[in-house]
């Protein structure tokens, strides 16, 4: 699926390095409570929800564009980046224990989804907040394993 996303972005080593960059990384996080009140404003404003949740997508779409680009990742999320495309490249390299906690992770966020998409649905607070607390926190678990696998890839 990663693979799949980073084609659709068009992820060249440009746009990795601008991937990598801090701000790019937190305003992605960022973008995840904007989605969820831009789809939950259909409550209130009926199809317009589609103009911010279309702002939120266009936002996503160029944030790895607008952001300078990173050549040495010195910050935990820099280097949590660096290792993912690290382990898209040659998957290989990447320890079982580090595969393990990775397919836990996914589980984990996708569960976390699931949740999301109920309380969505249902317009149900808790399984939404509970769902985006949960995709939230597997993914900066999963940068942190990434990190951990691109201090590993540089030390060997």
């Amino acid at each position: 699926m990663v693979e799949s996303v980073a084609k659709l972005f068009r992820m060249d080593d440009d746009a990795w390095r601008r991937h990598a960059n801090p701000w790019s990384v937190w305003t992605r996080f960022a973008a995840i409570p904007a989605m969820l009140l831009a789809i939950w404003s259909r409550v209130w404003i009926g199809w317009w929800c589609l103009v911010p949740v279309v702002v939120v997508v266009v936002w996503l779409w160029l944030n790895v564009k607008v952001f300078p680009p990173v050549s040495e990742p010195r910050s935990w999320t820099s280097r949590g980046i660096y290792g993912e495309r690290a382990w898209l490249e040659n998957r290989s390299q990447v320890p079982s224990d580090h595969r393990a906690v990775l397919r836990l992770l996914v589980a984990a966020g996708s569960a976390g989804f699931a949740l999301v998409i109920w309380g969505l649905v249902a317009l149900q607070v808790w399984p939404t907040v509970s769902g985006a607390a949960l995709v939230v926190l597997a993914q900066l678990w999963r940068i942190d394993r990434f990190g951990w696998l691109w201090e590993r890839v540089n030390a060997a």
